[in-house]
């Protein structure tokens, strides 16, 4: 077995020197969380890196929903689940038929379509907010999920159009001049063809906008702003608005939210991360 060289050797301490501060560094706020989680509300703020008398108590509140900025959470949940779900469905339909327009069909005008679409990307998506708020209310869409479901969609559409593109282009134009001397019409490709070999980055591009809008809070503020219409990352917002917020239940209701991503992550890791890489930047 052939030993490492010295350079072998020094290149890995460096990468270490340089990975174990940006991992510590990065799990801090995640331990943290899981401190006050795990504390009695006397103990969340007494400095300790381990409280005195750790329960799972505050966990049990939040499931059972008893506290009152917790009395609607799981309603809220479905929220946050229907609004992420429907925008992942939304932008895949949408991304999907632009990049199979643009790549394999080349209808013309496709790519300045992609082009201006990326260009909003230029103007932080914080300034389109008011906009935004203002095109929801003329058509009577305020405090209802459809508008941060659009709004979310405008937002994850652009990149998710062009990272499909990206990876269609790279699928052999031969499968479809194929596929088209057997007669397949066009919908055929599509749904024989192209999805089945899309695959991995069609569920990088869905994972993507779940997650995006799953964690959404700025549009969420605006466009629900009451009743039981809300996500729960606007509604653990209102934790904050009390002279002596209850940290140790906001946390444990962070870490309860934080499962499903986490769940889907580690899900689909692989499959994201080949379907980003099919969408690469193309020489």
């Amino acid at each position: 077995m052939k030993l490492p060289s010295l350079r072998d050797v020094g290149t890995e301490a460096r990468l270490l020197l340089i990975g174990i501060p940006v991992f510590i560094w990065t799990m801090l706020p995640i331990y943290h969380m899981f401190l006050f989680a795990i504390s009695p509300k006397e103990d969340a703020f007494a400095g300790k890196l381990w409280p005195a008398h750790p329960t799972l108590h505050n966990f049990h509140i939040v499931f059972y929903q008893q506290h009152y900025f917790l009395r609607d959470f799981w309603i809220q949940f479905w929220n946050s689940t229907v609004i992420a779900v429907s925008v992942g469905v939304l932008t895949l339909f949408i991304a999907t038929a632009a990049a199979f327009s643009i790549s394999r069909l080349r209808v013309p005008g496709g790519r300045w379509v992609m082009n201006l679409a990326l260009f909003t990307y230029f103007i932080p998506a914080a300034f389109l907010a008011v906009p935004m708020y203002r095109t929801m209310g003329t058509y009577g869409l305020l405090n209802n999920h459809w508008a941060l479901i659009l709004a979310m969609v405008t937002i994850s559409s652009p990149y998710a159009i062009w990272v499909l593109k990206q990876a269609s282009d790279k699928l052999p134009v031969e499968l479809d001049e194929a596929a088209v001397m057997d007669g397949a019409t066009t919908l055929q490709l599509f749904r024989l063809v192209y999805v089945p070999l899309m695959m991995p980055s069609l569920v990088a591009i869905g994972t993507y906008a779940l997650l995006l809008s799953w964690n959404e809070y700025l549009y969420a503020f605006l466009l629900l702003s009451g009743g039981k219409v809300v996500t729960v990352p606007v509604a653990l917002g209102k934790f904050l608005v009390g002279d002596e917020a209850p940290w140790n239940y906001l946390m444990a209701a962070a870490i309860i939210y934080a499962i499903p991503p986490l769940l889907i992550y580690y899900g689909f890791r692989r499959k994201m991360s080949g379907g980003l890489t099919m969408g690469g930047v193309k020489g």
